[in-house]
């Protein structure tokens, strides 16, 4: 065999070595969401470049939980500067291939116009993808839009069926809504139980909306037996959240003296409260009370309304009570 066929030939036999090398080689191992979580939580602290690196190969090398945790730090701005673009690049590939949380998250972004312009259909599509694989959150915000009419006709009807699927997989804002729905009416028929019951399980995971929402119900005796004690005891919680509706309710327990002995400090301070979030119902209950307090009686509760800024509505009254 002449040179040139010599060197033709190991060159073939070098191209053949190498493929089978490369066919014996197992691609590498997709990362499973738990490692991708630990490299996000290493990363986010900005102390561990290592962890970054490998989160940035993998993302790179296409995998959809590399690309999602990347994507959520350049959201936060944890480990790396704060870049929506990035994040919606590194959430669309990772959307692309199927994952739910990042179709969720992209169609934040889309609905708020971080990193894209922002576009209600291009949200809608997103979380429609990520809605029919069961995504919670997704549900719930399908629900919200169609609650709204936010890129979609207001339908009710739609959204209660949205939310009921988010609320039967746990999430309480989703039963928090879907318990206003069947207060009002609005895409369900109107049912006092089934509200005090989706407000309920809602409260139980200590969300205000719903603890406020079951404290209303206790209050009027809907879907439960009237119990102002029952209602103080749940807008306590969510006023403790800052829910404004809650803090409002409360004051008009203490400006009547239902459930608690009245008190027009104690009412003040926390329409004052509930005034400052932005409730124009407590600041109109707000300046007609103060029309029959003392100068004094209203320093005294401009003063609680501080503390509860600083100590929490319950633990401010207590010490207010116990001065």
């Amino acid at each position: 065999m002449n040179q040139s066929r010599l060197r033709t030939a190991l060159s073939l036999t070098a191209i053949a070595l190498c493929l089978a090398l490369a066919l014996a080689i197992p691609p590498a191992r997709a990362m499973t969401n738990q490692q991708a979580k630990q490299l996000y939580a290493q990363a986010a602290s900005g102390n561990n470049p290592a962890a970054l690196q490998s989160l940035q190969a993998a993302a790179n090398n296409g995998d959809a939980n590399a690309q999602y945790e990347l994507g959520f730090l350049y959201a936060q701005g944890q480990g790396v500067p704060r870049d929506y673009a990035q994040a919606v690049s590194w959430w669309r590939k990772a959307a692309d291939q199927g994952n739910a949380d990042a179709q969720t998250n992209l169609g934040f972004l889309y609905a708020n116009g971080q990193g894209v312009p922002q576009d209600y259909a291009q949200a809608l599509s997103w979380w429609r993808k990520a809605a029919d694989q069961g995504n919670a959150t997704a549900q719930f915000n399908l629900g919200f839009q169609y609650a709204t009419g936010q890129g979609v006709p207001q339908d009710y009807a739609q959204a209660a069926s949205w939310y009921q699927k988010a609320a039967d997989q746990g999430n309480a804002f989703a039963q928090t809504n879907l318990g206003i729905m069947y207060v009002q009416g609005q895409g369900v028929q109107q049912d006092y139980a089934q509200a005090a019951s989706w407000f309920r399980k809602a409260a139980d995971q200590g969300n205000a909306g719903g603890q406020n929402g079951l404290g209303n119900m206790y209050e009027y005796g809907q879907g439960v037996p009237q119990d102002y004690a029952q209602a103080l005891s749940w807008w306590r919680k969510a006023a403790d959240q800052g829910n404004a509706d809650g803090q409002t309710s409360l004051g008009a327990m203490y400006q009547l003296g239902q459930g608690v002995p009245q008190d027009y400090a104690v009412a003040y301070a926390l329409y004052n409260l509930a005034a400052a979030a932005g409730e124009t119902k407590a600041q109109a209950n707000r300046d007609r009370i103060s029309q029959q307090m003392s100068e004094a009686d209203i320093e005294s509760g401009q003063n609680l309304t501080r503390m509860m800024q600083s100590l929490g509505v319950t633990a401010a009254i207590n010490a207010y009570a116990n001065k």
